[in-house]
């Protein structure tokens, strides 16, 4: 198997070697930020490098697997082999994905929003599909999922709903499905049985470790308690410990109603906030976070991203690489890998 250049393997082990001597320095903890820093990295190397002997061990049993099928012209031995040759390809795939994921935070966990839209009934209900249609690829993945807040509707589906997908990469992958999501199909509230088109909105931001730090005036939060509404418990739903948080330089809002007390809630939604107001700094390339002004919805919403058809025929498509699938129903039971990929390829 010659993926070893590919991935620079060799390089890699380089790279390990030298970190974990600059671990064992005297004074490696003297700078607690820069330790995690290097702790992160070498885990993350490591992590490279035992995928691919693993790759390589796979490989090595596919082949002999297919000496052994030449020889004896089995034809069962024969299947195997092509089953460990998809089985490869797809693994290769994954791990070449992975070396595209280059930014600052992409190895880290994702706090993914959603919205519904113009649509009514409709757009809660296409945004609460859109919630189980990403817990379902969080569970592929073997991520954990935290339900951070949601906003129900008596009448049907929710008005919003953030999550905490956790697991290595979350964010470097769920990057791609920031932007509106597009419905059409058979309104099951309609009795009419008109086609509907609707929306929601996905926003995804990085999940900031405990040593990221940006500078926040105080006199520039609006800080709001409420009672929550989601599930959590009766201690939940008895007192007003959810925190609504207003930058108000930038207009960004994020809530939180899913720890026990106020003050667990007020520490996440602060987190949530500092990775917007980063991903903001730089999307806008500024270099202090006081220069932000003026109204940031549209990076909230931004424009169509991808159509999911129902009705007249079934069909996903995404506009930004024309990627698309005939299986809607395996899409919203989470494969969605298909899209994630071509969007990282597009952007490599």
């Amino acid at each position: 198997m010659n993926c070893g250049s590919l991935f620079d393997i060799a390089g890699l082990q380089e790279k390990c070697d030298e970190l974990e001597l600059k671990m064992t320095e005297e004074a490696f903890w003297s700078d607690p930020e820069v330790a995690q820093k290097v702790l992160k990295q070498t885990k993350m190397i490591k992590s490279t490098i035992e995928d691919y002997e693993i790759l390589a061990n796979d490989f090595e049993e596919a082949t002999l697997l297919a000496d052994m099928a030449m020889e004896e012209e089995d034809a069962s031995v024969e299947k195997e082999v092509a089953r460990q040759v998809d089985q490869l390809e797809a693994a290769v795939e994954q791990m070449m994905l992975r070396t595209l994921l280059s930014g600052e935070y992409d190895q880290n966990s994702a706090i993914l929003s959603i919205h519904a839209g113009t649509g009514g009934r409709d757009a809660q209900d296409w945004a609460e599909l859109l919630m189980r249609m990403y817990r379902r690829w969080a569970d592929k993945q073997q991520y954990s999922v935290t339900v951070l807040d949601i906003l129900t509707d008596t009448e049907a589906g929710i008005k919003s709903v953030t999550l905490l997908i956790e697991g290595l990469n979350a964010y470097g992958f769920l990057k791609s499905e920031k932007g509106v999501h597009r419905l059409v199909r058979i309104s099951p509230f309609d009795s009419s049985g008109k086609r509907h088109t609707s929306f929601a909105s996905v926003d995804v931001m990085p999940e900031l470790d405990d040593d990221v730090e940006i500078n926040i005036d105080p006199s520039e939060l609006k800080i709001d308690t409420y009672r929550s509404s989601g599930a959590g418990g009766q201690h939940v739903n008895t007192t007003d410990s959810a925190i609504r948080i207003t930058h108000l330089p930038t207009g960004v809002v994020v809530t939180c109603q899913n720890q026990r007390s106020q003050l667990s809630n007020k520490n996440t939604a602060l987190k949530m906030l500092m990775a917007k107001l980063i991903e903001l700094k730089e999307l806008e390339q500024k270099e202090k976070i006081e220069d932000l002004k003026g109204d940031y919805s549209q990076i909230a919403w931004g424009s169509q991203i991808r159509s999911y058809v129902f009705h007249p025929y079934t069909m996903v498509k995404d506009h930004r690489t024309n990627a698309e699938s005939g299986n809607i129903q395996s899409v919203m039971d989470g494969d969605i890998d298909l899209f994630i990929n071509e969007y990282l390829r597009s952007e490599r």
